[in-house]
């Protein structure tokens, strides 16, 4: 998430980009501005001067990825200059993962979990990104010191207590949180909860994935914890999640970790703000 106060007074059409009718996207968290095409064909997401390096990073990685056969959005246009930078990236056909109904959802719920174990079988030895535990834990404390951390982003028993205190209750685990990576490390997307999962409304399959500014090598858990706790609000009952996440686990083929599963669903929401 971008350090900026929200959307900036912008157009793709002010960075040389073809007028195509770009309407402003009011969802999700990002703080850059982000747009649709008229016919949705196409996204463009625009940023300020100080966070173009961050934008030409994801820019990077949705080529990169499109080139390992895993499917996403496409590169069609760049441009950058002294006000900023514009990326232009084709739509990937379908919808969200959270907007399906929880029927809808347990349905595909077997695709989206060959869909994930396709993405982390990808050969890490061709995987230039990283989105590391050390690279998480730096943003963490970056956030933490600015006293930026987000409470609507942390559990519900968390979020009344202080940044510094949740940050300092990790510190201990790092050492063999640090082991378990390297031992298991795979390409993750770092933000794979459910709106960044598109799926074909009429077959369910996936058909892509999405917000990649995070991708990279990572622990498989980090990837882990988000998709099977996001899922959780669309589950409900605690019966239910409980049966997803087994479900998963074993379409997915694992046996859950559920201490690393905790760890890294506490420690994501310190590394927004």
């Amino acid at each position: 998430m971008s350090d900026h106060p929200g959307p900036w007074a912008v157009s793709p059409v002010r960075f040389g980009v073809d007028d195509g009718g770009w309407v402003p996207v009011t969802s999700g968290e990002s703080g850059a501005a982000v747009f649709r095409s008229a016919d949705a064909a196409r996204f463009a997401k625009c940023v300020p001067a100080v966070d173009v390096v961050g934008l030409a990073a994801e820019r990077d990685r949705v080529a990169w990825l499109r080139d390992q056969g895993v499917p996403g959005s496409r590169v069609l246009d760049w441009h950058s200059g002294e006000a900023g930078a514009c990326l232009v990236t084709s739509a990937v056909s379908g919808v969200p993962a959270d907007q399906l109904s929880a029927d809808d959802l347990r349905g595909a719920w077997g695709r989206i979990a060959d869909a994930v174990r396709r993405l982390h079988e990808v050969p890490v030895s061709q995987c230039p990104f990283r989105w590391g535990l050390d690279s998480m834990v730096a943003l963490a404390r970056d956030v933490v010191a600015r006293g930026a951390v987000n409470p609507e982003f942390l559990p519900v028993e968390q979020q009344h207590t202080p940044g510094g205190e949740l940050l300092d209750r990790l510190t201990p685990q790092l050492a063999r949180r640090r082991e378990q990576e390297a031992a298991d490390t795979v390409v993750c997307h770092g933000d794979l909860c459910l709106p960044n999962i598109i799926l074909d409304p009429g077959t369910l399959d996936v058909s892509g994935f999405i917000d990649l500014g995070r991708l990279g090598l990572a622990d498989r858990y980090a990837d882990l914890a988000l998709l099977l706790t996001n899922a959780r609000e669309t589950w409900k009952a605690e019966e239910q999640g409980r049966a997803a996440d087994m479900a998963f686990a074993e379409r997915y083929g694992i046996d859950l970790d559920h201490d690393r599963l905790r760890f890294y669903l506490h420690l994501d929401p310190l590394t927004w703000g």
